[in-house]
């Protein structure tokens, strides 16, 4: 609750506001200490995307520290961290925007990094460059393959960036990079994230940090002292792959060896591809 109010109500006529704001920029804003594991974003994202076999947008890494009786426990939430520097753009031999990849900075879009599925040739080049293993590439997998059918419900469309795109095995986005958006098919509408909506512990703000009446921005104030920024997340036993060794090596094959989607986020007060989102780190 914020001043008697549920912050996702607050948040919602955030969102509505900036879509009616010149300038307007999309950012989240994480506070760690409300969360407690319960993988409701991890969830509702699936469901909302209708995410196949290796692919998720929002995992949530645990992390323990201490001895005991003094044990610690922290749990990271990891979505696309919309960088205004994203190393993933340019690291893609066909990016630009409108083409494969870019950053969005005007529209209901600004702030988030985009990806055309229509121009994406599958190269996994930005895969291996994103510092957050926030990208992987779709293998075109269903939960229910190796059953005698697969079900109907894994064939239900996605409506990513505004688009349908029906799940068949040989059709796009299989065989392309996928990330989050930041739900940008819901915000067009004036809806939350699912990742926002879904959240038991209220541990996401969302809206234009620029907007001085928004609650992410008087939060983020209310905490300067707080807020820490992602530099890279880390998985043990990741190799650091190089885009000649793409060559043949397929789409889960390069997930495995670079880590995907991350086990330990590591924080700094500043980021070289300064990213959108924003963490209060207890």
């Amino acid at each position: 609750m914020y001043e008697g109010k549920d912050e996702l109500t607050i948040i919602q006529a955030d969102i509505k506001r900036a879509l009616k704001r010149p300038g307007a920029g999309w950012a989240m804003l994480l506070d760690l200490r409300r969360c407690v594991l319960c993988h409701s974003c991890t969830i509702g994202c699936v469901a909302e995307q209708k995410s196949p076999p290796g692919i998720t947008y929002r995992p949530v890494y645990e992390e323990e520290s201490g001895n005991y009786p003094a044990v610690k426990r922290r749990f990271t939430p990891r979505p696309c961290q919309q960088c205004d520097k994203p190393p993933c753009v340019a690291a893609c031999p066909n990016a630009g925007e409108g083409n494969a990849t870019w950053k969005s900075e005007k529209g209901d879009s600004a702030g988030i990094v985009m990806i055309n599925y229509d121009q994406c040739i599958g190269c996994g080049r930005c895969v291996i460059a994103c510092p957050y293993k926030a990208r992987a590439l779709d293998k075109g997998a269903f939960y229910t393959e190796g059953t005698p059918k697969i079900e109907e419900y894994e064939k239900a469309p996605t409506f990513e960036y505004s688009k349908q795109w029906p799940r068949e095995k040989y059709n796009i986005p299989v065989g392309v990079a996928r990330k989050c958006h930041f739900c940008l098919h819901r915000l067009r509408k004036g809806m939350l994230p699912m990742c926002v909506s879904t959240c038991i512990g209220r541990v996401n703000y969302f809206g234009d940090p620029t907007d001085t009446e928004s609650l992410i921005y008087k939060v983020m104030q209310a905490n300067k002292d707080k807020i820490m920024l992602l530099t890279r997340t880390k998985t043990p036993g990741e190799t650091k792959l190089i885009p000649a060794a793409l060559t043949g090596m397929e789409p889960e094959e390069i997930s495995q060896k670079i880590g995907y989607p991350g086990k330990a986020p590591e924080f700094a007060k500043a980021s070289a591809t300064q990213p959108r989102v924003y963490y209060i780190v207890a």
